[in-house]
């Protein structure tokens, strides 16, 4: 868009008079907003005022954006339009997880069930309220290309030792009813100690079939390698375990399994009860954290007969990281490497409060796991020691594959 005589008069004396940052500041805003117009005028196909048979929709006046940068904070003005939506292609997009989280509030407004809240979050993220159901679509599918790429993603380029799986819940709508739906994540240990997601699914429950559905999904992208599966002890999650993945020992995670334990003794009794049974996982040696926990089962016994038969029930499953390498003892004995994924899931869910259907759930959820991924990828630091990931497979350097399911 060229500018008019008096508009080049005005930029000559600003150049004139002004110092040297507020004159790179002011001329980046002028020629950002230009570029911003002339976007504007192509995507609706026509210029402000112009009759045009090519036109698509009018404009709807501006709405202010501040775009920060070294020389400055530049005051922008983003033309709106009518039907649709427009942001311009010079700005930095979204990220995905603020995409998904625009996509969803959208879906939710158009399918009816949107609030004054979710009237207020649409205002805030720039769109107009009257947003066609077609760009509704549009932003949608475009998005959803891009996660469905990613969890849909081969899973074979290393070795996972270690998964870890937990669900935390949301509220969505199912057959014209708000209900609480399941949502399941996994992420993995690579065998040279770094970090990767995994997957994720929403269901109705954590039954078996649920899991076990879940665990397939994952051997079937090329999961394997696996030797160690910690989660908390979910309804069926522990069949589902070892009938899919063969090879793999089971860890109940501690932290779930104390809050058990405090839900069968007095509250003023939790603190000495919880210190006793935190030094199993304080032993030296394999040995010694089995021969522990029968040491602690035996002196709780006394007082707290349900805690004893707790801790000897699920010996094995308690115990299972000891007969891993000592260094990663502390990482493998809990589900609390997903603890921060589960925060962060609850952060970002809590905005939408009531997900109009399961799809649009899905598609925040696997925004946020598509971010924190990448985080992991882009900047790598070590989870686990990468000397110490040695012990885990035979010295054979072919692949440890599972055993196939049946």
């Amino acid at each position: 868009m060229a500018l008019s005589q008096s508009d080049l008069l005005r930029l000559m004396e600003s150049l004139r008079t002004a110092d040297g940052i507020e004159l790179i500041r002011a001329l980046a805003q002028r020629m950002l907003q230009e570029l911003i117009e002339a976007e504007a005028t192509a995507r609706i196909g026509a210029e402000p005022g112009e009759h045009s048979d090519a036109r698509t929709t009018w404009r709807n006046g501006h709405r202010d954006k501040t775009l920060t940068t070294q020389a400055g904070d530049l005051e922008l003005a983003i033309p709106k339009v009518r039907t649709g939506s427009f942001f311009p292609s010079l700005l930095e997009r979204r990220r995905r997880i603020d995409q998904a989280l625009y996509a969803v509030i959208m879906e939710a407004y158009v399918l009816g069930v949107s609030t004054r809240s979710v009237d207020d979050l649409v205002k805030a993220l720039g769109a107009d309220t009257g947003i066609s159901k077609s760009e509704v679509s549009r932003i949608c599918a475009d998005l959803d290309d891009q996660l469905t790429a990613f969890r849909t993603r081969a899973l074979d380029h290393t070795r996972f030792p270690y998964i870890y799986l937990d669900a935390t819940y949301c509220k969505a709508r199912v057959n014209h009813q708000i209900v609480s739906r399941a949502v399941v994540v996994a992420t993995g240990i690579t065998e040279d100690g770094g970090r990767e997601v995994l997957g994720l699914m929403v269901g109705d429950s954590e039954t078996e079939v649920f899991w076990a559905e879940f665990l397939r999904s994952l051997r079937e992208r090329g999961l394997a390698g696996v030797r160690l599966v910690i989660g908390d002890h979910h309804t069926g999650l522990v069949k589902a375990i070892r009938k899919v993945m063969l090879g793999a020992a089971y860890q109940r995670c501690r932290v779930h399994f104390l809050r058990n334990v405090f839900a069968v003794i007095p509250k003023e009794a939790a603190e000495m009860v919880a210190a006793t049974i935190r030094t199993i996982f304080a032993q030296p040696a394999e040995a010694a954290v089995r021969a522990q926990l029968d040491t602690v089962a035996e002196m709780l016994g006394k007082q707290f007969p349900k805690v004893s038969q707790m801790l000897l029930e699920a010996k094995d499953d308690l115990t299972a990281f000891a007969a891993f390498p000592e260094r990663h003892w502390k990482k493998i004995q809990s589900t609390n490497p997903l603890e921060r994924i589960n925060r962060e899931i609850k952060r970002r869910t809590d905005v939408v409060q009531v997900f109009p259907n399961d799809d649009a759930l899905l598609r925040l959820v696997t925004a946020v796991l598509f971010e924190m991924h990448d985080e992991w990828i882009a900047f790598p630091r070590r989870y686990l020691p990468e000397a110490s990931m040695e012990r885990i497979y035979p010295a054979d350097p072919g692949r440890d594959e599972l055993p196939p399911t049946s």
